[in-house]
């Protein structure tokens, strides 16, 4: 393992001695987890997963936006059937919105960002679309390598086969939402049936450790190859298949 000097002020050490004995950690391994962090992994602490939608409300808001959102209110007050009764409420609910803003009942005005999650960062967003790539390109090149002849192991096809995202993990939630998005709107979609049939691309247990290591491996290995040409030199060949796959499981389960 490589070490790394770093010089830092007497009070950003002070700091980070703090944020490590409230997480129950040595400084090293703190410091070294936030490292790893920046470069490929996704913790649990991230502060994308901490609420979904709850806390995203100001404290306060301009009178202009006070009074635009208490219009829309009584807008759509005015437009809602008699009888509506779905998740825009009634013309009575409208209504009382649209006082709670005017009057700046502060305390109510979190019923205004009911639903909003949390920003899925750009860093994500490109996590997401790097995974279903590195599987699309692995389920590519086990069929060129089957279409001429090779025996591919069923292990070897199954580590290297998408299982989605966990539900029940607020920020790998979000990422699977996303991941639900990008193939309604036509893409990756030899992940349609998964995605968007029973399973809803649901994992029901944290992959993205997982898939943070097989995608290191994966831009290593394609930084390693020698450039081909043609429409194919996208594939991967069977032993740099391997190296993705075994890099699924973590080294100290190998």
């Amino acid at each position: 393992m490589a070490t790394i000097t770093v010089r830092i002020d007497d009070s950003v050490r002070d700091a980070l001695q703090a944020k490590a004995i409230e997480a129950h950690q040595t400084l090293s391994d703190f410091v070294r987890d936030r490292l790893q962090d920046s470069v490929f992994a996704f913790r649990e602490d991230d502060g994308s997963r901490d609420s979904r939608g709850e806390g995203l409300e100001p404290d306060t808001l301009s009178a202009f936006d006070r009074h635009t959102l208490a219009l829309l209110h009584r807008i759509l007050g005015r437009v809602l059937p008699e009888d509506s009764n779905d998740v825009d409420g009634d013309k009575e609910y409208q209504l009382e919105r649209a006082k709670v803003l005017e009057r700046g009942f502060t305390r109510e005005y979190s019923m205004e960002f009911v639903g909003i999650q949390p920003e899925l960062s750009p860093r994500h967003c490109d996590f997401v679309m790097d995974v279903l790539e590195m599987f699309r390109i692995a389920m590519f090149s086990i069929n060129e390598l089957q279409r001429q002849g090779a025996e591919i192991e069923e292990s070897l096809q199954r580590a290297l086969k998408f299982v989605g995202f966990d539900h029940n993990d607020r920020l790998e939630g979000h990422l699977s939402d996303y991941a639900r998005f990008l193939v309604k709107d036509g893409k990756w979609l030899e992940q349609e049936d998964f995605i968007l049939g029973p399973e809803h691309g649901n994992s029901h247990h944290q992959t993205l450790p997982a898939y943070s290591r097989m995608l290191t491996e994966y831009r290593e290995v394609k930084q390693a190859r020698t450039r081909k040409s043609g429409l194919k030199s996208y594939l991967l060949a069977e032993d740099e298949l391997r190296k993705i796959a075994a890099s699924r499981k973590h080294a100290s389960n190998r």
